[in-house]
Order: C-alpha cells, then sequence, then structure tokens
C-alpha cells in the first residue's frame, strides 16, 4: 500500500460532484480541515449547509467510492467520514403542511396486495375531479410509485421558498408526486435502519414544496413498523384507507392493519376497505368474472369491523401494462379506470363524512412504558 497523505485524498474527493450544482466537493470547501491519517485509516468531516440537505446520503457515499477508487482500494474509509453541517436543525412546526387540507394514509396489513396501484391510481382519479392532489411513496423499502408515473429517470430539482430551499415534487396527471425512489439507486436494496428510514421520510414531508392541497395521499409501507409511527407523529391524518385481497391470509393482516390504526394509542380514523384484485375479467369479456383470490372476503371484513367497503377494484390486464408503461389506468375510460373513479367518490364521501363527524386529527403522541 503507498503512503498516504492529506493531498492524495483532496485529489480523489474532487471527483465527486455535489448534485446541487455540478461542482466538485472540494472546490466547493465541503471538505473539513480536520483530515486524519493513522496507518491505512482516514478520516475526516463533510460539511453541508443544512441537516435536511437531501444528498448528505449519496455525496458520503460517493466521497467512499472516489477515495477507494481512486487513492488506494486498501484505505479504512467506510464509516469513517463524519457530517457537519452550517445551520443548526431548525426546530419541528406544529405543522409541517399548512397547506393540506386533508391527509390520507393508503395502508395495507401484507405486501402484494395492489397497495402502491390503489395508492398512485386513486391520486390520479382524484387530481381527475378537479382537486389539487399530492402522493408521497413512503414505502421505504420498496418503493413503486416512480414506475407507476413513469419518472424513474427524472432528476430532483430544489428551489428556494422564504429562504428555505425546498425539494420540487414531480407533476404527472395533475398529482404532485415524491419518493425515496428518487434519491437511491433503484436496482440496489434500501438496507437503513429505521431511524435512518424515518430521517428520509421526514425530509420528504417537511423539506419539499407540496403547497395547496386539497388531498395528500401517502403510500404506507405494508405491514406495520416504525414508519407508521413516524407518519402520525409527524402528520394529522385525516384518515386511511385499508387496501386487502379477498384471500384469508391478506385479511388477517388487514385486521391488524385497522387495529393498530383504530387502538387507543393511535386512533387514526379508518375511511373504509378496498377489495383490490376483487375478480378476474377479460378484457374482451367485460360481463364476466372469475374470483381467482377468494369471492368477497373484504366484504366480510367491513361488515363485520363496521368499516365501510369503499370499492372493489378488477383484475384486468391492462393495469399491469399500464402500471409498467408509467401510465396508471385510472387516467384510462377501461373497466379498471372507472373502478378508480368509483373509488375516488366514495373517498370523497368518507371524507366528508369523517370531518363532518370528529374533530381535526392531532399528531400521535405514543409513548414507550
Amino acid at each position: 500500500m503507498q503512503t498516504l497523505y492529506p493531498n492524495l485524498i483532496l485529489d480523489a474527493l474532487r471527483n465527486v460532484r455535489y448534485p446541487g450544482n455540478g461542482r466538485d466537493i472540494v472546490d466547493l470547501g465541503m471538505v473539513e480541515d480536520d483530515m486524519r491519517i493513522d496507518g491505512n485509516k482516514v478520516t475526516f468531516s463533510l460539511i453541508f449547509d443544512k441537516p435536511t440537505d437531501p444528498f448528505i446520503k449519496s455525496v458520503v457515499k460517493a466521497a467512499e467510492t472516489a477515495i477507494l477508487t481512486y487513492a488506494d482500494p486498501d484505505i479504512d474509509i467506510k464509516g469513517n467520514i463524519a457530517v457537519k453541517t452550517r445551520q443548526a436543525a431548525p426546530a419541528p412546526k406544529e405543522n409541517p403542511l399548512p397547506g393540506v387540507k386533508n391527509i390520507i394514509g393508503v395502508s395495507s396489513g401484507k405486501g402484494g396486495v395492489g397497495k402502491s396501484t390503489v395508492a398512485s391510481n386513486l391520486a390520479v382519479a382524484l387530481a381527475r375531479e378537479g382537486y389539487k392532489v399530492g402522493l408521497l411513496d413512503a414505502d421505504i423499502f420498496g418503493p413503486s410509485v416512480p414506475k407507476m408515473f413513469g419518472v424513474e429517470d427524472e432528476q430532483i430539482y430544489m428551489h428556494n421558498v422564504n429562504g428555505r430551499d425546498l425539494i420540487i415534487p414531480f407533476e404527472r396527471y395533475g398529482v404532485k408526486v415524491l419518493s425515496i425512489g428518487f434519491f437511491v439507486d433503484r436496482n440496489s436494496p434500501v438496507l437503513w435502519r429505521g431511524s435512518m428510514a424515518s430521517n428520509a421520510l421526514r425530509q420528504l414531508i417537511t423539506d419539499a414544496d407540496w403547497g395547496e392541497l386539497d388531498y395528500f395521499l401517502i403510500d404506507m409501507p405494508p405491514g406495520t413498523s416504525d414508519i407508521h409511527l413516524t407518519l402520525v407523529q409527524t402528520l394529522g391524518i385525516t384518515g386511511v384507507v385499508i387496501v386487502s385481497t379477498p384471500q384469508e391470509v391478506a385479511l388477517a393482516d388487514a385486521r391488524k392493519g385497522i387495529a393498530m390504526f383504530t387502538g387507543d394509542k393511535v386512533n387514526v380514523p379508518v375511511l373504509g376497505i378496498v377489495e383490490n384484485m376483487a375478480w378476474f375479467t377479460p378484457e374482451q369479456h367485460p360481463d364476466e368474472r372469475y374470483y381467482i383470490f377468494g369471492r368477497e372476503g373484504a366484504v366480510r371484513l367491513a361488515e363485520e369491523l363496521h368499516v365501510k367497503l369503499l370499492a372493489q377494484i378488477p383484475v384486468v390486464g391492462s393495469i399491469c401494462d399500464a402500471g409498467d408503461a408509467g401510465r396508471p389506468i385510472a387516467a384510462e375510460d377501461t373497466i379498471t379506470g372507472h373502478a378508480f373513479m368509483h373509488l375516488a367518490h366514495e373517498v370523497i364521501d368518507a371524507v366528508e363524512t369523517r370531518n363532518s363527524q370528529l374533530p381535526p386529527t392531532s399528531k400521535v403522541n405514543v409513548t414507550h412504558k
């Protein structure tokens, strides 16, 4: 291994560009003058303007890679780059989304039931009704909303609003969209601890320019997790929509999800249940129905728990094709498109009923005994 010295490390770091402006991090003055070299171990700090900078993780990773590539592959650098910020972390706001009228979580007890498909198409259907809609993909470990809206390869930009640099959500089909998928390699798994995932999610909520919205939809991760607690502790959620298939295994998990939201500690209203994949209908024979995943399981669950059944969404081949092509089926005049428009009307009615009968939802204070 060659002898290490600071200029060798700095020369390697000149290959790292800050995504916000394309300049290298050495010329930007982002490398703190605190570098220490002890044998093959190198430690130093990177300086960012704000603790909420969305590029912190990617820049640190790029710096590690540059040192191993351009300086020496045997350098001990992983986990040795500290992060400093010029600004202190801002105090949390009581209401981080003052321009949003209704916040709706879309949740499921398990994965694979089409939750993200329902969330994406519900957002588009609400926008088609003339409402201002935002969609946050909070499924940190399996973000799929960028694919469904055809924005996987888009570049994230920021702009200044009243002295704050805010992330600009993409707008497609009348919906403002943000996802953690815009900030990570889509071909690699997201291996984050719960606290890191929660902090990333808070940034997408509080450091984005969502503006004025009638409905802010959140595509939640499947199951019950730290992310759910982060959301209810960060936002006053108007209500949640539970997605399930008719299968008993999915219904058992849906029960757990409903129990979490309606429990004393969380107490977020459940607007209703969506039975996805309710039946299969061939596009050439729209009057035919094949109940390949069971029949009306979510209908019975809704009756059992005294929860509204919002809609039954059929399986049609075009819904898969449209999602893969980045074209939500709710934007089209099809059997499934009509089903999602019906769902939008039911959600609008459910929200109006909830708002007329219950006080505004407060953020949840979850305590551990």
